[in-house]
């Protein structure tokens, strides 16, 4: 709803009843304009409309009554508290009515006032109520005509220097002084369809409502109103890249997928062609493609890929992959260049760890054009680093990236084709938000012959046994991983660290078994040999931190071991539990955890019974809620403040099918219907959208 701009920008210290005080102490609850008194909405809603006759009320309820001053006045307690009291009559008895500190009260009443007092009934001596909400009903009004009693009242969140009754009276002022500047940003023609109620109803309602229907109009015509301008303003993104930036336009010659899909060891999967076939229709496209491609850990999303880099290659065009970690980055370099190299496309890998001589070489081939294929971490976006011709960026694991991180690999390809790729698949509700403005793909099926993972949760007093099935399995002529949320002991935090996990391992449980210990901040050339040593079987156990995570491809390792698996979210057991079942042999993951709170037993339980990363995404939505969820996502979407996009999801679905419709029909939102709705989406998100697109 948004109102003319110097109404909108009217400071609230100029409003009646307020001046320079009073508007320092609302500031601290984030009011400095009208717009921000009008926007600051209740918590929740006492139901004070129901007076009831002394004589009816019942301890431990929650009463309105409405009576005569008897008599007051202040005493001592024994521990010399001044308390004062009051006792309020009707026609059918008495009730007291205390307030402990508050000797300076005595000054408002006098014996004989009518008043309202609303509060919870206990039973002392007499009945009692402790610091009620209270209201003196004056002479000449003789009936309840408040913002504070005989409504619904709203309840607002305070700091110690505004009080309720305050705060009521300056917004029910301000409703009543402003309802005729009020504009509605929401166009009449989407109002309607919607069934929505209009600006000056939602505002009058969502703080002072008529009833509990009329409340709940006004909370979801707000609701609707934030999710239709940040889903306006992702359609407008998307529909301004699709018309004014042109893509590169990549040929695709008859027979092309043929020959890639010939060229592989194994047949694709249903999911996967189709995952290719969107590609490959976005980069023949002259529009620029933006498209996720989210899959299951192991579904082969990393092959979809190659075939899009195939694409770009055979069109002269460079192909660069960003990665979060350098063992996931020479994972890629190894499967790629395996693939490549033999069909003549020089394949270079780029990391921190590189040497500094081979850094510069590969640098210089890059910006000449030699290097075909570029795989590479953080290392990438550096400013020395530049390309000949990008047609096609990949960035892999993207959750991992950071919004300004990814930008600026996006600027190095300016007109190149874009696939974020993730094996964290993203709840339906929080994609229509985070990446609202991209095409999405999914890979659900995994590859033939992958059999599910036998998932067990034991606690702490049972890993004796779980070392005992260790050593089956490694009798047996399999690997294991064990894997601890610290490298090292402190804080007082009694976590499993992975170097004394190492210790105990090696000395007093499996000395006869080659151990090894690899984690983040060990030297490359270490956790290179360590890994190639682990892939060629001369380890038998791999104790690690969560380096592991992503990029571990060890067919032969079946049991993964997680240490104070409490301790770890959803999406990251589900990429641990993903390094093993590569190889066709049966495999186990094993979950040691004592939880201490019953949100941890949840996760715990649900990891258990679900295979599907999609299905533990929306389990992990449910136990967590969107507000932590978007933390991790490093997306920014701070603007969501009134709806909820879990609980909220049928309105936020419907919010951005009206927006895309509407934006398809008027895109640059130039239809004199649709001016209060630009207006708004530029108040609320102008400077704020980087975050919403990849760049």
């Amino acid at each position: 709803m948004q109102e003319k701009k110097e109404s909108l920008e009217k400071k609230v210290q100029y409003l009646k009843g307020v001046g320079p005080k009073r508007a320092e102490n609302l500031a601290r609850l984030g009011i400095n304009t009208l717009s921000d008194l009008l926007y600051y909405l209740p918590r929740r809603y006492e139901d004070r409309r129901q007076i009831v006759s002394i004589k009816d009320v019942k301890p431990d309820n929650i009463h309105t009554v409405k009576g005569r001053i008897k008599r007051h006045g202040v005493w001592k307690t024994k521990k010399g508290m001044l308390v004062y009291e009051m006792v309020v009559s009707d026609a059918t008895g008495n009730i007291h009515a205390a307030w402990y500190n508050q000797p300076y009260l005595k000054k408002y009443f006098k014996v004989g006032d009518e008043i309202i007092l609303y509060g919870k009934v206990e039973i002392f001596k007499n009945l009692q109520i402790t610091h009620p909400d209270y209201e003196i009903l004056k002479e000449e009004e003789g009936v309840l005509d408040t913002v504070n009693m005989g409504r619904i009242v709203p309840i607002y969140p305070l700091t110690q220097d505004v009080t309720q009754k305050y705060l009521r009276l300056l917004i029910d002022s301000a409703l009543d002084g402003n309802m005729n500047i009020l504009r509605d940003a929401i166009p009449t023609h989407v109002r309607a369809r919607c069934r929505l109620a209009d600006a000056k109803f939602a505002f009058r309602n969502i703080h002072f409502p008529k009833s509990f229907e009329s409340l709940d109009m006004a909370r979801r015509r707000l609701i609707f109103e934030e999710f239709f301008t940040l889903e306006t303003a992702l359609a407008l993104i998307k529909k301004e890249r699709e018309n004014h930036v042109k893509g590169l336009s990549h040929q695709v010659k008859e027979g092309l997928f043929e020959d890639f899909k010939n060229m592989l060891p194994f047949e694709l999967t249903k999911e996967q062609i189709d995952a290719a076939k969107s590609i490959e229709g976005d980069m023949k496209s002259q529009k620029p493609m933006n498209r996720l491609l989210e899959g299951e850990v192991g579904s082969g999303k990393t092959v979809v890929a190659m075939y899009a880099l195939y694409l770009t290659v055979k069109n002269g065009f460079q192909g660069v992959i960003m990665v979060p970690t350098e063992i996931l980055a020479r994972q890629h370099y190894l499967t790629l260049s395996e693939f490549f190299t033999p069909l003549g496309v020089e394949v270079r890998l780029l990391t921190a760890a590189t040497a500094a001589d081979e850094k510069k070489t590969v640098k210089d081939e890059m910006k000449k054009g030699g290097a075909g294929i570029i795989i590479g971490t953080h290392s990438l976006i550096q400013e020395d680093v530049s390309f000949d011709k990008v047609g096609l960026l990949v960035i892999d694991e993207q959750h991992k990236f950071g919004v300004s991180q990814r930008a600026l690999l996006r600027k190095k390809g300016i007109k190149a084709d874009v696939l974020i790729m993730t094996a964290t698949p993203i709840p339906r509700t929080l994609a229509l938000t985070v990446y609202g403005d991209l095409d999405i793909s999914e890979i659900r099926e995994l590859p033939e012959g992958r059999e599910a993972i036998s998932t067990y949760w034991v606690e702490e007093e049972r890993k004796d046994k779980v070392y005992k099935f260790v050593k089956e399995e490694i009798l047996g002529g399999r690997q294991v991983y064990i894997v601890c949320p610290r490298i090292e002991e402190g804080g007082g935090s009694g976590l499993s660290s992975a170097k004394k996990v190492y210790e105990h391992i090696t000395k007093d449980v499996f000395p006869e078994f080659t151990t090894a210990l690899i984690y983040g901040r060990m030297k490359s050339d270490e956790k290179g040999k360590i890994m190639r040593d682990f892939k060629k079987n001369k380890i038998n156990i791999l104790v690690s931190t969560t380096v592991i995570e992503v990029g571990i491809d060890i067919p032969n390792a079946t049991v993964m071991v997680i240490e104070d698996a409490d301790r770890f979210g959803l999406a990251q057991l589900h990429q641990l539990r993903g390094r093993i079942g590569r190889g066709g042999h049966k495999s186990y993951c094993i979950l040691i955890s004592n939880p201490e709170n019953e949100d941890a037993k949840k996760r715990l339980e649900a990891f258990e019974e679900l295979q599907s990363g999609f299905e533990l995404a929306e389990e992990d939505f449910s136990i967590r809620g969107p507000g932590e969820m978007l933390g991790t996502m490093q997306h920014g979407l701070s603007d969501i403040k009134f709806g909820d996009i879990k609980e909220d999801k049928a309105i936020l679905e419907l919010a951005r099918k009206e927006a895309f419709r509407l934006v398809e029909k008027d895109c640059g939102l130039r239809d004199e219907r649709h001016r209060n709705l630009r207006e708004a989406v530029i108040e609320r998100y102008k400077g704020k959208t980087g975050f919403l697109s990849v760049g």
